[in-house]
């Protein structure tokens, strides 16, 4: 592995698969945070959120339980639609992960109700760092049969970061069926078929300019999948532009117009296909604001023909580092005539016509596009007479 990579967030893909039969245990390393709940969630150290709307419930199989004879046999968890109302949420909460190694993460579901309705969503949230939930990830909606289902989830994270997926089950409108879960497991080797995304880098620009995250995802006919640009606060941003690379990689690109500092966040780039779901790492966007000086330039000297200032510069509003400082001055009955470039604290304006009135400001600009500040305040003041100089000379 790449010693950069241990400062990565966590990287993840979620990929549906075909009807698969529900595996009592599978070939390779296991790794903890899987559960067939036989013993129940909370010997696999699961939790129930403590701020959703109700409880997913354990079905034993060493239990008599009150499920149509229809649904499957064992131990799983369980959400019976009839029993809630519209909209109402159940989550459960896998431990976190923090270990610096790749994980493939796959389990059973189905939606089944006995006339075919819609019982609600199931959905796959993916919490980083404990950070907001943001949007699912992944999500089944309507009757999928009462045979068992699979789908894989596919993890990278790389210390000092952790992740933690959680299952969530909405209740629809029809409020009739049931939604479930079983056989979680965690793989301590990727998954070989899931889409996903390289590395999504910060993107640092100035106020008021134009944003653009470029995603790398690879995976077969990636180019057409859905794709989005997700913020943590659950806002997505649709996909500006896309390219493929080669057969299995293809880059996305979002943009985020003339953005402020309250676009400042956190996002990740989202894929859907019929096979599955990708999510990138969260990436930040920074939006720095072009420095103002606060005070305006002080005057040293002056004379018929030129005036000696301070810039000061050395306190401002907005964000550095400064890179270039301007002085620019103007007649105050006139428009701006001359913008100079300074490279010291001190600048003497020479060639100034005598006994005449200027307003002097300083510009500051820090890296990037767009970078130039506001002007400061401005410094008004007047040149000497030229005939008193003229006279001391007699």
């Amino acid at each position: 592995m790449d010693t950069a990579a241990a400062a990565l967030p966590a990287f993840v893909a979620l990929l549906l698969l075909s009807p698969w039969p529900l595996l009592g245990s599978a070939q390779g390393q296991f790794s903890a945070g899987g559960c067939t709940f036989d013993d129940g969630p909370g010997a696999c150290d699961y939790h129930q959120d403590l701020y959703d709307d109700f409880e997913w419930v354990h079905v034993s199989a060493q239990e008599p339980h009150y499920l149509p004879p229809e649904m499957p046999q064992g131990s799983y968890m369980i959400v019976d639609s009839s029993d809630h109302d519209p909209g109402e949420k159940a989550r459960l909460q896998l431990p976190t992960m923090k270990e610096n190694d790749t994980h493939c993460i796959d389990f059973s579901y189905l939606l089944y109700s006995q006339k075919g309705s819609n019982p609600g969503t199931l959905n796959i949230l993916v919490r980083v760092n404990k950070g907001p939930l943001a949007n699912p990830i992944w999500n089944v909606t309507g009757f999928t049969g009462r045979d068992w289902l699979r789908a894989e989830l596919a993890v990278s994270t790389f210390w000092p970061n952790e992740y933690q997926v959680i299952f969530e089950a909405e209740v629809s409108g029809g409020r009739s069926g049931y939604i479930a879960i079983d056989d979680i497991q965690v793989l301590s080797y990727p998954c070989d078929k899931s889409p996903h995304f390289l590395r999504l880098g910060d993107v640092e620009v100035n106020a008021g300019q134009n944003a653009t995250f470029q995603c790398i995802a690879t995976g077969r006919d990636a180019v057409h999948n859905k794709l989005w640009l997700q913020r943590r606060n659950g806002e997505d941003i649709p996909v500006a532009q896309t390219k493929n690379i080669n057969h299995r990689r293809f880059a996305a690109s979002f943009r985020l117009q003339e953005v402020t500092k309250t676009d400042q966040d956190l996002y990740r780039c989202v894929t859907q296909s019929e096979r599955g779901s990708g999510v990138s790492n969260f990436a930040q966007l920074i939006v720095r604001e072009p420095p103002r000086p606060i005070a305006p330039p002080q005057l040293l000297g002056v004379g018929p023909t030129y005036l000696l200032i301070q810039l000061n510069a050395n306190s401002i509003i907005g964000d550095g580092p400064i890179i270039l400082k301007e002085v620019e001055y103007r007649m105050t009955s006139g428009s701006w005539t001359e913008t100079h470039a300074v490279n010291a604290p001190t600048y003497k304006l020479w060639h100034l016509d005598p006994d005449t009135e200027y307003e002097i400001r300083v510009l500051l600009t820090r890296p990037g596009e767009g970078g130039t500040g506001l002007p400061g305040p401005p410094l008004i003041t007047r040149t000497k007479c030229a005939v008193k100089i003229l006279e001391r000379m007699k």
